[in-house]
């Protein structure tokens, strides 16, 4: 065990595990003032569902012996994290445990992301019940395939990690590509929010959505250069690519707005800064930092142009999921194939850097397995949510907001505490609610 090493590992998953409330802040800021508390309890609920589930038997789906032909980890072999806490129980350097508990938080992450293509209009109980299939189904054999190598944590890792030798440092597949085709069929499963297109839904606060953007930025350091399980030269390479990926992806977007629009905006910076670190994930360990510049920039032009075809297409991808996970993950997971140098610590040649289409294959296929296994298989789960307990809420509670529909609660309390009529509820409070209500002093 290497002191350094565990410690460096341990602070990175404190810092993605901020990510899940910096998304949920995010994704709050940028949906309307009745529904902010609803989009940040599906970050929180995932938070917890998929904690618990990861510890009982998610990680060893995930990272146990290989069962299937590097499909599927063996889910007894560290059932309940059993056998995990000796001091003699490493992965590579640091203890066993402090893997787990780093990869938990990407569990957690990419199970939140999905939720913002849904904004609005997906009832709580029922994305429980799908964040914990979904997990179970799609997102723990999707991390067996790309993140489990072989003599890592089990003798028989992964398909893509191992056969494909695909490059995914850090979950630009497992993570952004699956939440992002998730994310998509979701969307289409649900349908549009009503007066889409028709009513404006701007963000209702983007002080928050800047902030959100702003701590994601931080986590993502943890993201990125945690991934390397070291405090080594690897974490430094990945940590600087992470910065100037980001960077040159902001400055990207809002080139696009001020030629597209003529006007540069806050919510343009923070969605460039997110698609910058989508971007840069899968390739931070395999190009030099110009590459990393590359990619970021193309990765703003690329998803600032692409959120907009959801009206194109008529798939209502609520908070762009699709257009900044699912194009950026794919763009900077391929981008490994153009742009990776092997004086990098992947140590591999792209195509602009003498090393043919030989990676450049390897990482479309990895790219686009992924997304076809999450797509189909979210299809199979959200539909069949759907046709037995409803996913959707009804739509006089979608008028009325989610928020106070299904928590009870508000995120902003515009009444006067000395009476007068509700404007939460139009009148009358739904029964359970009245206690409530009269303790916050809204007159129902």
């Amino acid at each position: 065990m290497d002191t350094g090493d565990t410690a460096w590992v341990l602070t990175s998953a404190a810092l993605v595990l901020l990510m899940t409330p910096g998304l949920a802040l995010f994704y709050g800021g940028m949906v309307r003032a009745k529904s902010v508390l609803n989009m940040m309890m599906m970050s929180f609920g995932a938070l917890a569902l998929i904690g618990v589930l990861w510890i009982i038997y998610g990680y060893s789906m995930a990272f146990g012996n290989d069962i299937g032909g590097g499909l599927l980890g063996d889910p007894t072999e560290f059932f309940g994290l059993k056998g995990l806490m000796s001091e003699d129980s490493l992965v590579f350097t640091v203890p066993s445990l402090a893997f787990v508990g780093f990869q938990a938080v990407f569990a957690i992450i990419t199970v939140a992301l999905i939720s913002g293509a849904i904004a609005d209009r997906a009832r709580f109980g029922p994305w429980m019940l799908f964040a914990g299939i979904w997990a179970t189904v799609v997102y723990f054999p999707v991390a067996h395939w790309v993140f489990s190598f072989d003599e890592g944590t089990a003798p028989v890792g992964g398909w893509i990690a191992n056969k494909l030798a695909a490059i995914d440092f850090a979950g630009g597949t497992a993570v952004h590509i699956n939440a992002g085709a998730a994310g998509l069929a979701l969307a289409i499963v649900l349908g549009k929010r009503l007066g889409w297109k028709r009513d404006p839904m701007r963000p209702h606060n983007l002080p928050l959505v800047m902030l959100g953007a702003g701590l994601l930025w931080f986590g993502w350091f943890g993201f990125n250069a945690g991934s390397a399980l070291g405090a080594n030269t690897i974490a430094a390479v990945t940590w600087v690519n992470t910065l100037g990926a980001t960077a040159a992806a902001a400055l990207g977007w809002l080139l696009v707005e001020k030629l597209r629009d003529g006007h540069a905006t806050s919510l343009g910076a923070a969605s460039g800064v997110v698609a910058g670190l989508v971007a840069i994930t899968p390739a931070c360990s395999a190009v030099n930092p110009v590459g990393a510049l590359v990619v970021g920039a193309l990765a703003g032009v690329l998803c600032a142009l692409a959120v907009g075809l959801k009206y194109k297409y008529g798939v209502d991808d609520s908070l762009d999921v699709v257009g900044v996970h699912l194009v950026g993950g794919l763009w900077g997971t391929i981008a490994v194939g153009f742009f990776a140098t092997s004086n990098a610590p992947a140590g591999v040649d792209g195509l602009f850097f003498g090393g043919g289409v030989d990676q450049l294959w390897r990482q479309a296929v990895g790219a686009f397995a992924v997304l076809a296994y999450s797509f189909v298989l979210t299809m199979i789960i959200g539909l069949a949510i759907s046709k037995t307990i409803g996913f959707r809420i009804e739509e006089d509670d979608e008028v009325e907001g989610i928020d106070f529909t299904e928590h009870s609660e508000t995120g902003y309390d515009f009444v006067s505490r000395s009476g007068g009529s509700s404007i939460l509820s139009g009148g009358a409070l739904k029964p359970g609610a009245q206690a409530d209500a009269e303790a916050r002093g809204i007159n129902a």
